[in-house]
């Protein structure tokens, strides 16, 4: 079994993880009915993108 000859410093360990934090997702605003949205994706409350109506949303 393979065995470390020297202790791997905080630094180093650190550096390594750098991109193992978790991002939050951009929101943007629906500019027809002024709800939070994913960017490039159809609203979820009115069904509109790009400022036409794509999903018919039955209530």
């Amino acid at each position: 079994m393979a065995v470390p000859k020297k202790k791997t410093s905080k630094s180093k360990r650190d550096m390594r993880r750098s991109h193992d934090s978790l991002n939050v997702p951009g929101i943007s605003t629906c500019p027809q009915c002024k709800e939070p949205k994913l960017p490039h994706r159809v609203c979820p409350s009115c069904g509109s993108y790009k400022g036409k109506d794509v999903v018919v949303k039955e209530d």
